[in-house]
């Protein structure tokens, strides 16, 4: 079999495409990494005139004001409870989505029922409603429950949030899935969970780790819902006790910098361990058949 040789032109356009895949990642990079030299440098340096791109020296001043280690700065921010809180509420509704997600986009994917379509339309209609107009009718259902500053119901304030995308992917991805090998395992006696279980799940691993790195990345990100329903320092999440941390400490740019690398580390940790499987999830099962 013989391969066509690479033309000027075609040469031209790969340069032309890698040299734009950068650009449009390091313009995406610089933010994160402006907010990283940040919470390195000097205070000196935070509102300089001209502004100091890379830090003359780098200091852990932030970080020990922040843990309470700075003997100069009595009041700490409760670090642990906000990184205890958001882990407790980002791994269980990542969990409880996308069991409760997969077996729907089974369910949907591999059969047909009364109001099949109507159903799935509106998982995905709940999905539409911006977190902001769900904020103030969630705080009263939550002041009636007893749940407000609860993180418990945060997380499943979650799961509902994370549920129809869940859904959506994985009924994609099932779909794409060959009904032969389900048909097969029926033939060689397998129940429908068995089909489910042994045949079909593990095919379905890919996009299973998509849904689960945006289902943790929502959970973990939110701010609107969790400011809203959490009001004491003990149930805050990361989100909200950055935003509090930065009325406390109102011009501190460099401390907002430093609990907001605390908050990444996480989270790229969750995706560098789950990432494998994440580009073949998203071009192959996220396709709706």
């Amino acid at each position: 079999m013989t391969t066509s040789p690479v033309t000027p032109y075609r040469r031209l356009n790969i340069t032309l495409t890698n040299l734009l895949a950068w650009v449009v990642l390091i313009a995406l990079a610089l933010p994160a990494v402006w907010i990283v030299l940040t919470a390195f440098r000097p205070a000196a340096e935070i509102n300089a005139s001209p502004p100091v791109i890379i830090p003359r020296e780098l200091t852990l001043d932030a970080f020990e004001t922040m843990f309470g280690l700075n003997p100069d700065v009595r009041q700490r921010v409760p670090v642990e409870s906000y990184l205890a809180n958001s882990l407790f509420v980002a791994a269980t509704s990542t969990v409880v989505s996308l069991i409760a997600g997969t077996l729907a986009g089974y369910a949907f994917a591999r059969f047909r029922f009364r109001f099949h379509t109507a159903a799935f339309l509106a998982i995905m209609f709940s999905r539409s409603i911006p977190g902001v107009a769900l904020s103030l009718p969630l705080f009263l259902l939550f002041v009636r429950l007893g749940l407000v500053n609860n993180v418990v119901g945060l997380a499943f304030v979650y799961v509902a949030i994370n549920i129809p995308f869940t859904v959506w992917l994985m009924d994609g991805f099932f779909r794409q899935i060959p009904y032969d090998l389900t048909e097969a395992a029926y033939i060689d006696g397998c129940s429908y969970w068995q089909a489910f279980w042994r045949v079909n799940l593990p095919l379905a691993v890919p996009g299973l780790t998509t849904a689960g790195i945006f289902a943790f990345l929502a959970s973990w990100n939110e701010f609107q819902i969790a400011n809203v329903v959490t009001r004491s320092v003990s149930a805050r999440t990361f989100p909200p006790g950055l935003f509090s941390f930065t009325e406390q400490f109102t011009f501190d740019w460099r401390g907002m910098c430093a609990m907001s690398v605390l908050m990444m580390i996480p989270a790229i940790v969750f995706v560098i361990l789950t990432q494998r499987n994440l580009v073949r999830g998203l071009t192959f099962g996220a396709v709706k058949g």
